[in-house]
């Protein structure tokens, strides 16, 4: 049995409200087992004896649409890339401690493609920077990103690919609690 970290997109936002033990039981029902939530924004832990990631996360979001009645997507990330994430620093850390300056980590399902990667890299400002390795986009607002005149709903839909973010330090707070093995 292997063990995942699925980011789900579209829970507890937009007026869709989910409790987390309903997201336990859809889970559950599908066969997967050690299923654990954290905090009410769609991040949950499980073991399964599949091992194609694609699938699941196909799997999981279908039966999340037919339990919820709308579309969910999972982006679906092993421990040891969920690690990799948490540890990952994208920017000198006097940019990322900087007062009221806040990181958030992008999920996407595949790498973007060069010229998606350019439109990212477009939207950077004095205030908002971006770094798109692999299958995550990292954001860096050196305000509060409410201030910012640029939006996840703008990138969203410039790229027209679908993605889930979380603040850095909820990723390495679930890469602590979940990703890394216990003693």
């Amino acid at each position: 049995m292997a063990r995942y970290a699925a980011f789900l997109r579209a829970i507890n936002v937009g007026g869709h409200v989910v409790k987390m033990d309903t997201l336990r039981r859809v889970f559950e029902a599908m066969g997967l087992t050690e299923v654990k939530t954290y905090i009410a924004s769609g991040n949950v832990f499980f073991t399964s004896a599949l091992t194609d990631t694609h699938l699941l996360e196909e799997n999981i979001s279908g039966e999340l649409r037919e339990a919820l009645g709308y579309a969910v997507t999972a982006f679906i990330r092993t421990p040891a890339e969920l690690s990799e994430i948490a540890r990952y620093r994208p920017f000198p850390d006097a940019n990322m401690e900087a007062a009221g300056a806040s990181l958030y980590i992008g999920f996407l399902a595949e790498p973007l493609p060069p010229e998606a990667q350019q439109k990212v890299m477009s939207f950077q400002t004095q205030v908002d920077y971006f770094h798109v390795p692999g299958r995550e986009i990292y954001w860096l607002c050196r305000i509060r990103s409410s201030e910012s005149a640029f939006s996840l709903a703008r990138l969203e839909k410039a790229l027209g690919v679908q993605a889930t973010y979380r603040n850095a330090n909820t990723v390495r707070k679930i890469a602590a609690n979940y990703a890394m093995p216990k003693n």
